[in-house]
This record gives C-alpha cells, sequence and structure tokens, in this order.
C-alpha cells in the first residue's frame, strides 16, 4: 500500500502526466454525461424496456447504455470503427490508399479525413435505422422533421465522440477511441455484479469472483507474452558511447508480441457482428432464420462466426503492424543480423514464419476468451447475462488490453523524469520497446 501511494504521488508531482490525466477524465466525463441526455422530443418512459437483453444489451454495453436510452451518443463511436475496418481493407486493395499509408504523417492525416467523410456517410445510414428499429412510434413526435432533426444531432453527436476520442490521443493519454468504450464497458460494472450476486448463492459466487481472477491473470499473460528472436549487432567503432571495448559485437533481440494486434481485432469484429441485427430489423431479412441465429449472443452461430474473425481479423491487423521485410531491411543497413539466418529474404521468411506460429495460439486463446461468455450461460455456470458480459468475452478482453496500454504509457511518462516504474520489475513487460531491441527498426 505504502508503495501504491508512492507511485500516486509521483504521479501528482509529474506535472505534464498530470496535465494529461487531468484532460482525459475531463472528456470522459463530458462523454458520460452526453450518453444520459435523451434524444429531445424522446419519451423516456415510453422506451421499449424488454431491449435491454440478447445482442441490443451488448451493444448498449459498448456505449455505456447510450443505445437503449435513445442517448444523443446512441451511436457512439461505432461509426468511426467501421470506417476505420473498412478503410483498412481498401488498403489492401486500393493503390491509392496504400501510397497514402506510405507517406508517414502527410499520408495519415489524409486517411483521416477520408475516414471522417466515412464516418459521416455511415451515421446518416445508421440513425434512421436506429430511430425506426429502436424507437417506438409513440415516444417521438410524428412527423418526418423530426426524424431529419434527429438523424442530424446523432451523425454529429457521433461525430463530436470521434472528435473526443482524437483530442484524448493527441493531448490526453492513452487511445481516445479504446477509453471510450472501455469506459462505457465498466460503468456497467457495478449493476452486472449485483445483478449476479442477488441470482446465485453467496459461496458459488465467491467461486465465480476466484475464476474471474484467474481469467483475468490469463488474459494478462497472453496480452503481454513476448517472443524473443536472437539479433547480433554490428560491432562497435573505437569511441562507442556504449563502454564496450573496440570491435566487440553485441547480442540483442527483437520483441515479437504473441498478441501483436492488441484489442482491435476484438473490437472490429464485434462491429462486424452488428450487422446482422441491423439487416434483421429490415422489412427484407426480418424473418431470416440465419440472421436470427447471428443476433443471440449466446447462439451457436454468432460465437462460432466470431471466433473465426477474431482469428481472422489477429492476423490481418499483425500483418500490418509488423512487417517482416521492413524489419529485415532494417537489420540489415544496420549491419545487424538473425545468428543462423542468411540477411535479407531469408531473415524476412523467418520473422513472418515465427510471427505466424505465435499469432495462431494467441489469436485461437483471444477468442477462446471472447466466447466464453456463452459457454457459461449455455452451462448454467452464470446466472446473468450483465455478469457473463465481464466472465470473460469481448468487455474483458477490451478493458484488459486498454488498462495495460495505458499503464504503460503512464509508466513511459514516469520513467522520463526517473522516477519508478509502476512495476517493481520495471517496464510492463511485451508492452513497449526494450532497450535491448535498440537498432533493429522495429517497433513492438
Amino acid at each position: 500500500m505504502k508503495g501504491f501511494i508512492q507511485k500516486i504521488k509521483d504521479i501528482w508531482h509529474h506535472e505534464e502526466l498530470r496535465r494529461k490525466i487531468g484532460y482525459t477524465l475531463m472528456l470522459l466525463l463530458i462523454y458520460r454525461v452526453g450518453s444520459f441526455i435523451v434524444l429531445p422530443g424522446v419519451d423516456s418512459t415510453k422506451l421499449d424496456a424488454g431491449a435491454q437483453g440478447g445482442l441490443l444489451g451488448f451493444l448498449g454495453l459498448f456505449t455505456g447504455g447510450a443505445f437503449t436510452r435513445v442517448s444523443i451518443f446512441a451511436l457512439g463511436v461505432m461509426p468511426y470503427i467501421s470506417a476505420s475496418i473498412i478503410i483498412q481493407l481498401l488498403g489492401l486493395a486500393v493503390p491509392a490508399i496504400q501510397k497514402m499509408q506510405r507517406e508517414g504523417e502527410s499520408g495519415r492525416k489524409k486517411l483521416n479525413q477520408w475516414m471522417r467523410m466515412l464516418t459521416i456517410a455511415i451515421g446518416l445510414v445508421q440513425a434512421p435505422g436506429y430511430i425506426a428499429q429502436y424507437v417506438p412510434g409513440n415516444a417521438h413526435p410524428a412527423g418526418s422533421l423530426w426524424i431529419v432533426s434527429a438523424v442530424i444531432i446523432l451523425t454529429c453527436s457521433t461525430l463530436f465522440v470521434m472528435w473526443l476520442g482524437e483530442k484524448i490521443t493527441d493531448k490526453g493519454i492513452g487511445n481516445g477511441t479504446s477509453l471510450i468504450i472501455m469506459t462505457g464497458i465498466i460503468s456497467d460494472i457495478p449493476r452486472g455484479f449485483y445483478s449476479e450476486f442477488g441470482a446465485q448463492t453467496p459461496f458459488f459466487f465467491l467461486i465465480e469472483m476466484a475464476t474471474l481472477i484467474v481469467i483475468i491473470g490469463a488474459t494478462i499473460g497472453i496480452i503481454q507474452a513476448v517472443r524473443r528472436i536472437p539479433v547480433q549487432m554490428a560491432r562497435l567503432s573505437a569511441g562507442s558511447a556504449s563502454g564496450m571495448p573496440t570491435g566487440e559485437a553485441a547480442r540483442s533481440f527483437i520483441p515479437l508480441r504473441v498478441n501483436s494486434a492488441g484489442v482491435m481485432p476484438i473490437i472490429f469484429a464485434q462491429a462486424i457482428m452488428f450487422i446482422p441485427l441491423y439487416m434483421q430489423n429490415s422489412e427484407t431479412f426480418r424473418d431470416s432464420t440465419v440472421l436470427a441465429s447471428l443476433t443471440r449472443i449466446d447462439g451457436v452461430g454468432y460465437n462460432v462466426l466470431l471466433f473465426v474473425m477474431i482469428i481472422l481479423f489477429t492476423f490481418f491487423y499483425t500483418a500490418i503492424v509488423t512487417n517482416p521485410t521492413q524489419i529485415a531491411d532494417d537489420l540489415r543497413r544496420n549491419g545487424n543480423f538473425v545468428p543462423g539466418v542468411k540477411p535479407g529474404k531469408d531473415t524476412s521468411e523467418f520473422i513472418d514464419r515465427v510471427l505466424s506460429n505465435i499469432t495462431l495460439p494467441g489469436g485461437i486463446f483471444v477468442a477462446l476468451i471472447a466466447i466464453l461468455p456463452a459457454i457459461l450461460m449455455l452451462f448454467g455456470l452464470a446466472k446473468t447475462q450483465q455478469f457473463a458480459q465481464f466472465f470473460g468475452g469481448t468487455s474483458l478482453l477490451i478493458t484488459v488490453g486498454v488498462i495495460l496500454d495505458l499503464l504503460q504509457q503512464i509508466e513511459s511518462h514516469l520513467l522520463s523524469r526517473h522516477y519508478d516504474g509502476l512495476m517493481k520489475s520495471g517496464r510492463v513487460r511485451g508492452r513497449s520497446n526494450n532497450a535491448g531491441a535498440v537498432g533493429t527498426g522495429f517497433t513492438a
């Protein structure tokens, strides 16, 4: 406890870090307040109380309840995430987008502008469907004028939430979009735990909590797990600042994370799983039994598809954030090499093979955790859906991943001012570059 209090004091004495945390908390508070502001003209007493369960309730969990409350922030950041998925998928096939991805900061700004425009288009499509399907006709004023105004408010609110996320990323601490999603998730934790405690015996509830701690520990382990590829660095020249004798080579490593993609595959897969929900509520697909099975979070079809998509997105996003060819080229330019492997193409193929070998089990583990709530409900090990959503599942994966990234950034700020890190043993393993990887050109 004394060490924890000291860390809080270190954070408080770090002026820049204190300002960033305060700025982030202020913007998150604005988001939470907005999630309780009901869309103008809507009578909240006439909303459908049965819309709290199933996949619709899970979407409400992603938005901190704003979706089910018909808040001005009802769409949350989901249109922005959908736009991000589309842009990244197009980057695999459209040369113009590939060129912008290689242009560095200027290309990133252009892509962000495209994503903003696409977010507006998606919001204008989703907002009318949301109003038509989830806002009862007797709960809002009649007439097309109200519908047009509601669509504009929902779309503009989505842009505002997107802006909050970007500001948190730029001037606050952590990834803004991920923090907004996590804030919505953890806001529902007290209600979920309270409902489960009332439905279970105290003894079995303690067993559930102990199991939950084990699952959280395993999730942290797989997220932080790193496969180190040894690297022989170039021989040092005279006058080296390292203090090593002239001509003596140094050993280093390339840290390849087992879960290089982080929480993005889960967010992407979950965003796509909401598409059948929208389609089923249209006149054309309303009677489709296939779509009906894909909207039940405890159904076989939903969980099998979610499982497969998480694994596919894990490989897809890992390929985006980790480029074996670039790593191999950086090693060769710096005169470094992997012992026993020829520089150049052979090194690239070796790194790609190792990355594939560790990504598959990592993706399978993450996918298993994602469908764990359905397994618990199937065997009656969790009595309520609200609690099962936190007992593993997408909610747990996102929360753990975002918190670890946040701790890593806080720790980096503390270490920059010569404070001790948050962990007694040093940095949070696997979440940042290791000093031993200098010269590889690799970003973990």
